[in-house]
């Protein structure tokens, strides 16, 4: 449990790096059928930065735990990243489309946590 709770912490370090904004992280612990035990909700304001918070969270997770995605999709276009830790899932929205997906609130009833953003 522990690793997967510093996985989270190291995520969100790489969000505020590339100043990710809105970060909101889902726990699903205790939610039936939840595909992972974490979702790490963010967004960046234009497709460079949300590629620029994704490739941040990819390089510091790598250096300080020794870990890799074991899916990346959305590249592509950048509007949503989502990057796969298998236990921790990291969403980097643009907020067009973090507000048409509604992620967050699919789990209204899993605790969430809001971290204020870094000015």
């Amino acid at each position: 449990m522990d690793s997967i709770k510093e996985l989270v912490d190291v995520a969100v370090k790489g969000i505020q790096e590339k100043k990710g904004k809105g970060i909101r992280i889902v726990d699903l612990r205790n939610i039936d059928g939840a595909i992972c035990q974490y979702f790490i909700v963010c967004e960046g304001q234009n497709p460079q930065q949300v590629s620029a918070i994704a490739d941040s969270v990819e390089d510091m997770v790598r250096i300080e735990l020794q870990d890799k995605p074991t899916h990346v999709v959305g590249t592509e276009n950048a509007l949503w990243i989502a990057m796969d830790y298998v236990d921790v899932m990291v969403h980097v929205f643009m907020p067009e489309a973090r507000d048409f997906y509604n992620l967050e609130n699919l789990w209204e009833d899993a605790p969430a946590e809001d971290i204020p953003d870094l000015d």
